[in-house]
């Protein structure tokens, strides 16, 4: 039987960003399972403390549960038990419940519960539909707050009080309704071990308002196409270096949101293409994504090369 534990103690315990890998296709677009193996690999040599395999960087709302489980299986082996792999579940509750179990099948050993598909739900729907997917399995289960699925501090309450429930990953970014959060499941659950993560887009822009408020975990999309920037920043955020902070916040993730800002879609398909500039061809977004404009791939490119040239300086002044 797994077991919370051992997840929620791998995470917190993990030296290096977590690490949302995305997913591969070949030139017929179908998956590239070689090359998508190759690309997690190389971010746990990286220093990534935990792969999220097929979630929203992975494409997820893309793939088939053929194409999931394939995934899933591919990034348990080339892990090769190094960090977790937690994957992506999500849709109706009916569909949440099979991509869970075809998870667990395929050796995961946590799940992210993205937000149920399309419809607006109350606080009760909700949870209902997030203890029905936690019941489904053995595996923890993180849950996502974005978009159509954004809870009380009452409700965190009780999905922290329910079974297999872990952790709430932030995507909305409401810093007031984050405090009132934690401080309603520290109230009502005291040494209840509920961990909470800072899901933002490029979240590095925002993990010192979420560290003042005491979520240091965070998702790293950067961390896919520059390891060595998302994993300097992390370094310098955990050791309290604020000028290499201040630096890269200023020269790179700015610039880098400011980008992301210009095309919808670009969470993802920026992402994408930053991994392909960086050498290794894990092909195009699928639909109904697109792919970035031209102008904007060269903004990117200039991006990055200043933002490693901030990370050599930095490791210049260090020697």
């Amino acid at each position: 039987m797994t077991s919370a534990a051992p997840l929620t103690d791998r995470l917190t315990r993990g030296e290096g960003p977590l690490f949302f890998p995305v997913t591969a296709y070949g030139p017929d677009g179908g998956l590239d399972l070689t090359t998508y193996r190759a690309h997690v690999a190389a971010g746990v040599e990286a220093g990534a403390a935990a792969v999220f395999a097929c979630c929203g960087t992975g494409e997820f709302h893309a793939l088939t549960p053929e194409e999931f489980r394939a995934c899933v299986a591919a990034a348990v082996e080339a892990t090769a038990g190094r960090v977790p792999v937690v994957a992506g579940a999500g849709y109706g509750t009916a569909l949440a419940v099979q991509y869970a179990r075809i998870a667990q099948e395929a050796g995961a050993e946590g799940l992210l519960a993205m937000p149920p598909y399309l419809v607006v739900a109350d606080q009760e729907g909700l949870l209902r539909h997030y203890t029905a997917l936690a019941a489904a399995t053995e595996l923890p289960v993180i849950v996502y707050q974005r978009d159509n699925a954004v809870f009380t501090p009452e409700t965190v309450v009780e999905l922290a009080r329910t079974e297999n429930i872990v952790g709430l990953k932030d995507g909305v970014g409401d810093l007031d309704l984050m405090q009132r959060i934690v401080s309603a499941v520290r109230s009502a659950e005291p040494g209840r071990d509920f961990l909470y993560f800072n899901g933002l887009p490029t979240a590095e822009l925002t993990g010192l308002a979420y560290r003042g408020i005491g979520i240091t975990l965070y998702s790293s999309a950067v961390f896919c196409f520059a390891p060595e920037i998302a994993v300097a920043f992390h370094r310098a955020l955990d050791t309290g270096d604020d000028a290499t902070v201040n630096r890269l916040l200023d020269g790179f993730y700015r610039p880098l949101v400011e980008l992301r800002a210009k095309g919808r879609g670009y969470a993802v398909s920026l992402v994408k293409a930053g991994v392909r500039m960086r050498g290794l061809d894990v092909g195009e977004v699928r639909s109904p994504l697109s792919e970035p404009q031209p102008a904007h791939l060269k903004e990117l490119t200039e991006i990055v090369e200043h933002g490693l040239a901030l990370v050599a300086r930095a490791q210049g002044e260090d020697a």
